[in-house]
């Protein structure tokens, strides 16, 4: 496959079964050839989201003493502010060149899960920053939660599946900032080829060009959304649970052409993660003989905490 397919979740959000049945059979057979798709129809409107790239540049248009008061020590970045440079891909001994934000789940007083998050982290010197950022992530896990469904039906299990694995699950929003290159990167580049942990992301931002995933045949092709549409891709938490009948795809942010060097991209992913008990157990219906069963058994939560070490931002 050379090109990232696109869907619309309209047609799964439809009345008419063939719709859904369509969008259905289009994402999945996706997931199973290149692990991404492009998506129309999410949750996000126009103006949330320029109101959210409004307040995200705000942020890092403040200075670094500013930022730096929001980097929260001893909580891996779940939270808050991730300075520049500061995450390695794995198997990378270079940083990346990027600084970033992490908001976190919503949960309410009583959950079981308000002592295992971090809060989230305040910024005071932009009051609607917050809130912005708490109304995007919202929309963005009702719009992965939809997503979860049609794949869970593709996969032959109950449509709401994943309903209560993702309920209060420990996803994050990232607004990542890829400053301008002033000098010759050494190796460095804006995000270095990866995979991503969680069971889906959805990417704001990739309008550009920048973003590359590699096809199955091992080539980079561009991945490019139209303005209003979300990338969408299976993380490597799915890809365990179903014995790599969904694939997690290695993917990267390259270094812009020189002359390009002196701007800003901005990207927004959306990284659903479910609770830390879900079994990442493959499915009995992914494996058979001619796909035996590939990966060791573990949990999200003990999936996710070695990969932040692996990372560089969880110490061991």
């Amino acid at each position: 496959m050379d090109k990232i397919p696109s869907v619309d979740l309209r047609d799964f959000l439809s009345d008419n079964p063939e719709r859904k049945q369509k969008f259905v059979n289009e994402i999945g057979k996706a997931y199973e050839e290149i692990g991404f798709v492009a998506l129309k129809g999410h949750f996000l409107d126009d103006k949330l989201v320029d109101e959210l790239y409004g307040e995200v540049k705000n942020f890092f248009d403040l200075p670094v003493e500013t930022k730096q008061k929001y980097e929260i020590p001893g909580i891996g970045g779940q939270r808050g502010y991730v300075g520049f440079g500061k995450e390695t891909a794995k198997g990378f001994k270079k940083g990346d060149l990027k600084e970033f934000w992490h908001f976190g789940q919503y949960v309410p007083d009583d959950s079981k899960y308000k002592s295992e998050y971090p809060d989230n982290v305040i910024v005071d010197e932009l009051p609607q920053f917050n809130e912005v950022g708490k109304e995007a992530y919202q929309m963005l896990e009702k719009t992965g939660q939809y997503v979860l469904r049609a794949l869970a039906l593709y996969l032959g299990l109950d449509e709401f599946y994943f309903d209560n694995k993702i309920a209060e699950g420990n996803s994050i929003l990232r607004p990542i900032h890829y400053p301008p290159i002033t000098q010759e990167p050494d190796d460095a580049v804006r995000a270095a080829a990866h995979g991503d942990i969680n069971l889906i992301t959805l990417l704001m931002g990739s309008q550009g060009k920048g973003l590359q995933v590699q096809n199955h045949n091992g080539d980079w092709i561009d991945a490019i959304a139209k303005p209003d549409e979300l990338m969408i891709n299976v993380g490597d938490m799915l890809s365990r649970h179903t014995n790599n009948k969904l694939k997690s795809t290695i993917h990267r942010v390259v270094n812009p052409p020189r002359e390009l060097w002196g701007t800003s991209r901005y990207s927004i992913p959306f990284f659903m993660h479910p609770v830390s008990e879900m079994s990442l157990n493959a499915l009995e219906n992914c494996i058979d003989e001619n796909n035996p069963k590939l990966y060791e058994d573990t949990t999200a939560g003990e999936f996710l905490h070695e990969r932040l070490i692996e990372l560089g931002l969880i110490k061991k």
